[in-house]
């Protein structure tokens, strides 16, 4: 599949794309909308066209809280928390078992660079729960390499092991899959058009209630944190959309940026013109991990990687020499469409 690159200057340097719905003015009848909580703090929006359908926020916040309790690292008793105390889990529930194959997957295809396993790394840089924002010297890093590879958790007769000391963790490919877990629950139900979105993670089918493909805005960061305001427009159908980047989650220190993505390859911080990648697929938990991964990889070699695979699209938004520049994958380009401001 062709690429191409849409190169547009910015006045300002540092652009993001955070994916967000946009939700149409007005009432429909033939649209339910239901909102909430989930992981925690992290919202979630279900749209549901359909005079027939009919479902209830109770049944959807039971279905996260099945999730939670299999993959949240804050749950004690959690499936992911068991794990990671004891070494060993017997009889993983099929939402372990998903995650971690299609995990094994990305790992694989972007040679380690989605690793589920880089939290001891996270922690260490500050990112972690603690948030004790350390610079570690290359001896510390070295130990916890040690510690640090989707390739020493195995699963084989249903039963799931690893190293002692590791621990896993699939925050960065969790929300997609819980749009996923949403949307499957959904379409078991009957429904055909709809939008699933988590924690700024999408996937939508069919159109929405005036009958038009879903619009997803893609949000322009230089404005204030909590000013919405898109860079542009994706108009999806059938399609998934997760986003990364390195743009409110870092810290400086002694005159050195230190941004969140942290490669598990190498135990340092990711240092590249990438500033975020926002990655379209069928189903949400692909996107979700390949836009994290490509963050790690950086810009020219997430590029070949889309333009490798005939099943992935990407918008990736750079700097370059001059201006701050965004790649459109050929496969998504008659589906986004540049605001005013970014034209």
């Amino acid at each position: 599949m062709n690429k191409k690159t849409l190169s547009i200057a910015f006045t300002s340097i540092l652009v993001i794309v955070t994916i967000i719905t946009l939700i149409p003015r007005g009432k429909s009848s033939n649209l339910i909308h239901i909102t909430g909580q989930t992981m925690g703090t992290i919202s979630y929006n279900v749209k549901v066209v359909g005079n027939e359908f009919e479902t209830h926020k109770e049944s959807i916040d039971s279905l996260l809280d099945v999730f939670n309790q299999s993959l949240s690292t804050y749950i004690s008793d959690s499936e992911v928390s068991i794990f990671n105390q004891t070494s060993v889990l017997k009889n993983p529930s099929r939402l372990f078992v998903d995650v971690l194959k299609k995990s094994q997957l990305v790992y694989e295809q972007t040679d380690g660079a989605f690793d589920p396993t880089v939290g001891p790394l996270i922690q260490v840089w500050g990112f972690g729960p603690d948030k004790i924002l350390t610079v570690p010297d290359s001896s510390m890093i070295d130990s916890i390499l040690l510690l640090v590879s989707l390739e020493k958790i195995q699963y084989e007769n249903n039963r799931v092991t690893k190293d002692q000391n590791m621990e896993l963790d699939f925050s960065a490919i969790a929300k997609g899959q819980a749009v996923d877990e949403v949307a499957k629950w959904l379409e078991q139900r009957g429904a055909t058009s709809y939008l699933v979105e988590i924690g700024g993670e999408v996937r939508c089918s069919g159109t929405n209630e005036k009958g038009r493909t879903w619009s997803i805005g893609i949000e322009d960061p230089t404005v204030e944190q909590f000013e919405i305001r898109p860079l542009a427009v994706a108009r999806l159908q059938d399609l998934a959309v997760a986003t990364s980047g390195n743009y409110r989650n870092y810290y400086e220190k002694d005159g050195q940026i230190y941004a969140h993505i942290i490669d598990s390859r190498t135990g340092y911080s990711t240092n590249h013109n990438l500033l975020s990648s926002s990655v379209f697929a069928s189903d949400c938990m692909t996107a979700d991990a390949f836009a994290t991964a490509f963050m790690v990889l950086g810009l020219e070699e997430s590029i070949r990687i889309v333009e490798n695979d005939p099943d992935l699209d990407a918008v990736f938004v750079f700097t370059s020499e001059v201006e701050t520049d965004i790649y459109v994958s050929t496969g998504i380009t008659d589906a986004i469409e540049l605001t005013e401001m970014s034209e």
